[in-house]
């Protein structure tokens, strides 16, 4: 029986709705945190106006009244004394709580106020008392199918009956820093009583995250130290130089510094351990191709691991091209191969029949062995685990590494999270690549841009639209996606193909949907942000963003870079009504790296209250953005921790590292 199974409430089906949000036992439900808070304050009913929000508390009177009316919908009726008068309470659907309802009980009741029939329509109602403190309601990420307040009552349930709270802090550092106990933070986190403790969970809770990830960074920079003459590789300069010259383009200066730090790494006594980072568009990919190309000289096998299908048979093809006048032998591995096309990929790789083998995650599966892997490539790095990650480098030999990522973070903080690799920065882009021009517009400007989008369809060209929700909130306004869809279909669908793409749709749809789209036969691809990491679509000039505030500055500058993918003139449009200031930072430059500074410093150490945006690394609840302060003090507290060689004074930490990350 699975351990969930032994909380109040929670049975086989609820079980399925829970991992759905990656939540599979007790430790990953008490992990699962708010992602933002509200704070709710008592109104005075005496002087709230008509239709207002309203938060009271009181006792109540009488019975509830409950009146069934069209089939399963019901009222239920009450009154209730508060400190100001009686009034009466009538909330929809919600007679399963009638037994709850008792009369002299204390409740608070948050509702629209009827001031002219004295009445409180509730929609929602909280089985205490008000105190003076603000009451603080955890606001968490949720499935169709499980609404917030069961998910929270699950999560308070656990806490009653789980004691098991381990604690990934020195009780030294606990003690210098004047930490809360870690049962503490878990409770305060989920059940704040005010806002001062609530403020010392988050901070301990997001410090131990830090504190851990910045032990792995700096275990594995010990690891990756390591010195020994095997990792030396002979690179013949002079056959790369002619490679390099019979490509069909010139390479930018920065390419050309980053190919002589890769032959640098190779030909020293240790392993190569490097990012790549640069825009979308500045050339890593052949960067990497040049790299592969100097191990093929060296003898040796390379593996390139990138997020999505779709994406690896967009390598295969282009590389397989560049390849063609060479007899480097080039192969594809993906999940939707057969188990024959597999078994006979894995025989070619065991006997080095194969020089570079493309995939995705197909290509750390356990039955795939190599026989001299050399260079391990992963694209998009941000997108893989280091548990992923290091899977792959722990095949066969120890490889050389290269990690590529197109999302640009200044060098200062790139030092802190990346600071067991060395990073090579792309800036240029190549010569034929035009900027992409973009516009900030309001919603009531909408006309303006359907003609924009009417201007660049006519010329054959394709529309990518970003909506940041999928469906409609109850407490929210935002552009949703399937809203999007019908007033597309309203304005383009008789002349042009529209089609839908989002998280919720399983990979094989949303692969589908990206090959039919970079085939040409859709016309406006209406997306949430799962198109940040995409396939190059050269035939794809205009990105549309939707409430364009909700997102930050690098996570526009990433979708933007989904166009101007050929020398044709592409554009990104911004739709928002808030934050003029800040978004026009996107219309004055397409230098990644500076508006990731920009967005660095504008969202600074964040809101307690507001929406948390995570960073590119998987935290449960740090940000390394917001919180690059605590990071630093992790960053130091680990070094030291390392440095002293105290993981056997604290064998706790010491397995939570080892389970963590692969030793070589």
């Amino acid at each position: 029986m699975n351990e969930l199974q032994l909380i109040k409430g929670i049975g086989p089906k609820t079980i399925k709705y829970l991992n759905k949000l990656n939540i599979y036992n007790i430790e990953d439900l008490i992990h699962h945190f708010p992602f933002r808070y509200e704070v709710l304050n008592r109104s005075n009913i005496l002087q709230a106006m008509q239709d207002e929000k309203v938060i009271i508390d009181g006792k109540i009177e009488t019975k509830p009244v409950i009146i069934r009316y069209r089939g399963r919908q019901n009222r239920m009726s009450f009154r209730l004394m508060t400190s100001e008068l009686l009034i009466q309470v009538n909330v929809y659907n919600r007679a399963f709580l009638v037994n709850h309802l008792l009369i002299g009980r204390y409740i608070t009741v948050i509702g629209k106020w009827d001031k002219k029939h004295n009445t409180i329509i509730g929609n929602d109602i909280i089985f205490t008392k008000l105190s003076n403190e603000p009451l603080i309601i955890p606001i968490y990420h949720t499935t169709t199918g499980l609404n917030k307040k069961n998910l929270h009552n699950y999560i308070i349930n656990t806490m009653e009956i789980y004691d098991n709270f381990n604690d990934y802090i020195p009780d030294y550092l606990v003690k210098e820093n004047q930490f809360i106990s870690k049962k503490e933070a878990l409770i305060n986190i989920h059940q704040p009583t005010n806002e001062s403790l609530l403020k010392k969970a988050i901070l301990r809770l997001k410090y131990e995250e830090l504190f851990l990830y910045m032990l792995k960074i700096n275990y594995l920079k010990d690891q990756n130290n390591e010195i020994d003459n095997k990792y030396i590789k002979k690179v013949n300069k002079e056959h790369v130089q002619k490679f390099i010259m019979k490509l069909p383009f010139k390479l930018t200066n920065d390419q050309i510094k980053v190919i002589d730090e890769i032959i640098d790494d190779m030909q020293q006594p240790k392993r190569m351990n490097r990012l790549i980072q640069g825009d979308v568009g500045s050339g890593k990919t052949i960067v990497s191709v040049i790299a592969i190309y100097m191990m093929y000289l060296c003898k040796y096998q390379s593996a390139l691991m990138v997020p999505t299908e779709i994406l690896a048979r967009q390598h295969y093809q282009n590389i397989k091209q560049l390849f063609k006048d060479i007899n480097i032998k080039v192969e594809l591995l993906i999940g939707s191969l057969t188990k024959k096309e597999k078994d006979k990929i894995y025989t070619q790789l065991l006997n080095h029949e194969i020089d570079l083998i493309i995939g995705t995650h197909a290509l750390i599966q356990e039955n795939v062995e190599y026989h001299n892997l050399g260079l391990v490539i992963t694209d998009e790095q941000h997108r893989f685990g280091v548990n992923q990650r290091l899977n792959l480098i722990n095949k066969g030999i120890k490889p050389d590494v290269l990690y590529m990522s197109a999302t640009p973070i200044p060098r200062t903080y790139a030092l802190t999270i990346y600071g067991d690799l060395d990073i090579s920065t792309i800036k240029t882009l190549p010569a034929n690549r035009k900027e992409i021009t973009t516009y900030l517009k309001k919603s009531q400007q909408i006309k303006e841009v359907l003609y924009l989008i009417k201007q660049e369809l006519e010329l054959g060209h394709q529309i990518y639209v970003v909506a940041p929700l999928i469906e409609e909130s109850d407490n929210s306004d935002l552009s949703d996606i399937k809203k999007l869809e019908h007033q597309f279909n309203l304005a383009f669908g008789k002349l042009f193909k529209i089609e839908v793409l989002h998280g919720k749709l399983n990979s094989k749809e949303k692969e589908k949907i990206m090959q039919s789209f970079l085939d040409g036969n859709i016309n406006i691809l209406i997306s949430t942000t799962v198109i940040e990491v995409g396939v190059d679509v050269p035939n794809a000039t205009m990105m549309i963003i939707f409430d364009a505030d909700r997102f930050g500055l690098s996570t526009i500058h990433q979708l933007r870079g989904r166009v101007g993918r050929s020398n044709l003139q592409s554009y990104c449009v911004l739709i928002s009504d808030k934050e003029k200031e800040r978004l026009n930072i996107l219309t004055k430059t397409n230098d990644g790296f500076a508006i990731s500074e920009a967005d660095f410093k504008i969202r600074g150490q964040g809101d307690l209250f507001g929406y948390k945006q995570s960073g590119d690394i998987d935290f449960k609840i740090a940000d390394f953005q917001k919180d690059f302060k605590i990071l630093l003090k992790a960053k130091e507290d680990a070094k030291k921790f390392i440095s002293k060689k105290l993981f056997e004074q604290y064998p706790l930490i010491k397995e939570k590292i080892e389970t963590s990350i692969i030793i070589e």
